[in-house]
Formats: structure tokens, sequence, C-alpha cells
């Protein structure tokens, strides 16, 4: 992940929102949590404006999110207020941050996989393997190489994905999915993109 903190406040600050920051959960995690799929102690990795970690306190769950940046955290908790739901919200680098808690049972990850790089990402799997609980569950939904063009995040493959999990975890799937995503202003030339093709895996800590 080459951007700083700054840089991702920025994104949320210079118009409001970013391209990816939808104002509401993304379809996918709607559909675990109406399936009862977001158990236990819920950690949002990279949670942005909080609609998820929200969306598990909105269905009575426990859920603490977390983002490197400050605005998407100060963004977060107002809406945790705005709407009475009770959740926990930590700005820090997830790669290097002292998690809250004594573990969880379930990690989102809504975009965050696929903005670091070979080394981070490795890192990042091993901070996840620390963090979540024997039995767990990770739900990860990350960009996909069957997007055609190159604006954006980085793509990634379903064979990265496999092997960034290889070890300490069982995969339970992978399967394509989508993002809404808000029209593009900057990443997508052509603009008005409101979907682009996304891996959605599951994978659970052995």
């Amino acid at each position: 992940m080459t951007e700083s903190a700054h840089d991702w406040d920025q994104s949320y600050e210079r118009q409001g929102h970013a391209p990816w920051d939808i104002g509401r959960p993304q379809a996918a995690f709607v559909a675990l949590a109406d399936a009862g799929r977001l158990r236990g102690e819920v950690l949002d990795a990279g949670c942005g404006t909080g609609e998820h970690a929200l969306l598990v306190a909105s269905r009575g769950g426990r859920a603490t999110g977390v983002d490197v940046s400050q605005a998407a955290i100060r963004f977060a908790r107002q809406k945790a207020v705005d709407r009475a739901l009770d959740a926990t919200f930590e700005a820090g680098d997830i790669l290097t941050m002292t998690l809250p808690g004594d573990g969880f049972d379930t990690v989102i990850d809504s975009g965050l996989f696929h903005v670091f790089d070979d080394e981070q990402r490795a890192q990042y799997v091993e901070v996840l393997a620390g963090a979540v609980r024997p039995g767990g569950s990770a739900f990860v939904i990350c960009f996909s190489d069957r997007q055609p063009g190159d604006w954006g995040p980085r793509r990634v493959t379903r064979d990265e994905l496999e092997a960034a999990f290889a070890d300490g975890w069982a995969i339970e799937q992978i399967e394509p999915a989508l993002f809404d995503i808000n029209p593009v202003f900057e990443i997508d030339p052509a603009g008005g993109l409101t979907t682009a093709s996304a891996w959605l895996a599951e994978v659970r800590r052995t």
C-alpha cells in the first residue's frame, strides 16, 4: 500500500466521499448478514466510513472498525451517533496497530486486500491470522482480474487469493461478485461506472 494516511484522508475529504464509499453496505455483505454469517465479535478491516460495521451493529452484533484514515473514522463515528448504533471505530494502520479486544470471530474486508503490494499482503494475512480466533472466518471482497482495463486498484486473481490464504486457513469458497461503486470521476477514464468485477472469498482460520 503506497498511499499514506494523508492520501487516504484526502480521498475522503476532497469531495466528501470516495468512489468506493457508496453510503451503504456492499450487497454481498448484506446477503451474508441476512444469512447470519457475520457472527460473534466482528472486525471491519479498512472500514472506511463504517457502513459494514454499522450493518453488523444494526443486526445486534458487536463490531469494531479500523481504518488508516482519521477522516473516515470521524465520519464513521458520526454515523454511529446519527443512527444510534453501538460500534467501535479506531484509526490506525492495520499492519502495525494493536487491534482492540482479545480476537474476533469474523473479519469483513471490503476492498482492503487489493491495496497491498506482495510484501504487505503477506503481512496483512499474518495480522488476520493473529486476530481471528480458531474456527473464525474472514470474508474478503477484492478487485478482480476479470475487470477490463487498467484503471483503479490492483487486480487480484483467484490463484493469488488461494496462495495468500494457503497456510493456516481453509478456503471455503472464492466466487465472482460485484463491487457497487459511485459513478467514477477519477479512476475510470470513461466515467459513469457503477459496478466493478470482484472476488468474494470466505476463508476459515484453522
